[in-house]
């Protein structure tokens, strides 16, 4: 039995080779990309769905599902069915099409209310455009805190809104939706408040010699990075998304610089040149920073944040309540589409991201289930992917490979042996091109 199970784990392999790399895996460099740039990859198996226009309507988000459904401006509500032992986050990321209209007075707001109507504390979260259509992401909250509203377990509904400018684009956009929980802490356990801290503006950034890492299109396939130089490419109007593991006590420092580029005419300004977004573990904004470019040199380099804490959450300042959870932080890096209209825009702009985390990871708050089912925490696979440099559909695969790889133990010598040969191919060929992706 052991080696029919083999033989057919080897010829199913053996398709997979002949197929390619796993899916999500970065297709090798072809040279300049074709206009205009990828758009933002949905999450695999995200569920449909159709908010409502009212809360009679609303269908329910259970937590932990990614769902997908369009958005014209206006509201769309959806039910959530909450308990009174967790935090719950929903997020939405709205993706216009290439070449959409927006405003600076266009955006998108995510709202968690009680079945009654009210809004719940720290509501809603907002994301507004600038002059470029790109991936944006709000988030909305139900926070657990002793005598304040929204404690209760019940039916509370969450108000997804976008605004847009009459002259703006109306048509409907993707939007992605997703529900986190996270638990509660341990009875008896409060998070310790951590000692006053604040952002530092000039954080000291890495300086060594770039590595080639190839951003993602947004959230889903988002490359991880650790602390160190990393070099990709951007072409006017794209959005790259890079995600690093920030653990418990840790802070995240990054900056971004562009090069020269290909120009088209003697003279050329951006105002908007290049943009700079951290968002956290559960899609909502911490920080943006934003700075012009005329298409020679422009750098720009966001506060450092405070260190990861728990009770980071119940402070009054806006840069620092969001970093209230351990997990994977997000930046996200724009080039502006005005670039173009001075610039050659086949002709990617060379983007140098330097990151660094600082600080030893501390120990985890007691919460009352593991936190790591919830999405969130930074383990040895977080720490693995970032060192890596993989996405999620990498990291996906190749846990799936070691699943096949302990499989083989059993499988005997000769057949074992021909699995891994095959195997091995076949993550070389995806990492080879999964680097070509800068």
């Amino acid at each position: 039995m052991r080696r029919a199970l083999a033989a057919g784990l080897v010829a199913g392999l053996v398709v997979a080779l002949a197929a390619g790399p796993p899916a999500g895996a970065a297709p090798a460099a072809q040279g300049p990309a074709a206009s205009p740039p990828p758009r933002y990859r949905a999450a695999e198996g995200a569920r449909r769905v159709e908010g409502g226009p009212s809360t009679a309507d609303a269908p329910l988000l259970e937590a932990g599902v990614v769902y997908e459904d369009t958005a014209a401006p206006g509201e769309r509500v959806y039910r959530l069915g909450l308990d009174d032992a967790s935090t719950v986050y929903v997020s939405a990321v709205l993706s216009p099409p290439a070449g959409s209209k927006v405003g600076y007075g266009d955006g998108l707001e995510v709202e968690v209310m009680t079945s009654g109507g009210r809004s719940c504390p720290n509501n809603p979260g907002r994301g507004g455009f600038g002059y470029d259509p790109v991936p944006l992401a709000a988030a909305g909250q139900r926070r657990l805190e002793e005598d304040a509203a929204c404690q209760s377990a019940g039916t509370y509904y969450a108000k997804v809104t976008r605004t847009a400018a009459k002259d703006s684009d109306q048509s409907a956009w993707p939007v992605e939706l997703l529900v986190m929980r996270e638990p509660a802490p341990a009875r008896g356990s409060a998070p310790v408040p951590p000692p006053p801290a604040s952002p530092s503006p000039s954080p000291v950034l890495p300086g060594t010699d770039p590595v080639p890492r190839g951003g993602g299109t947004g959230f889903n396939d988002a490359r991880a990075l650790a602390s160190g130089v990393w070099r990709d490419d951007l072409r006017p109007g794209q959005t790259r998304f890079y995600r690093v593991p920030v653990d418990w006590g840790q802070r995240l420092a990054a900056g971004a610089e562009i090069a020269k580029a290909r120009m088209t005419r003697p003279y050329g300004s951006a105002s908007d040149g290049l943009t700079l977004s951290l968002y956290t573990p559960y899609r909502a904004l911490v920080a943006s920073k934003d700075t012009s470019y005329d298409g020679r040199q422009a750098a720009v380099t966001l506060p450092g944040t405070v260190p990861v804490a728990y009770a980071n959450r119940f402070s009054d300042e806006a840069v620092v309540r969001p970093v209230g959870v351990a997990g994977w932080y997000y930046l996200a890096v724009t080039l502006g589409g005005k670039v173009g209209e001075f610039t050659e825009d086949a002709s990617p702009v060379p983007l140098t991201l330097r990151v660094d985390v600082d600080g030893s990871p501390a120990g985890e708050p007691a919460y009352r289930e593991g936190l790591a089912a919830a999405g969130f925490g930074v383990g040895a696979a977080e720490r693995a992917a970032a060192r890596d440099g993989l996405t999620v559909p990498e990291a996906v695969a190749r846990e799936d490979a070691r699943s096949v790889m302990r499989t083989v133990a059993g499988a005997g010598f000769g057949t074992g042996a021909l699995l891994l040969l095959v195997l091995g191919g076949w993550l070389l060929l995806s990492r080879r091109r999964g680097d070509g992706a800068a």
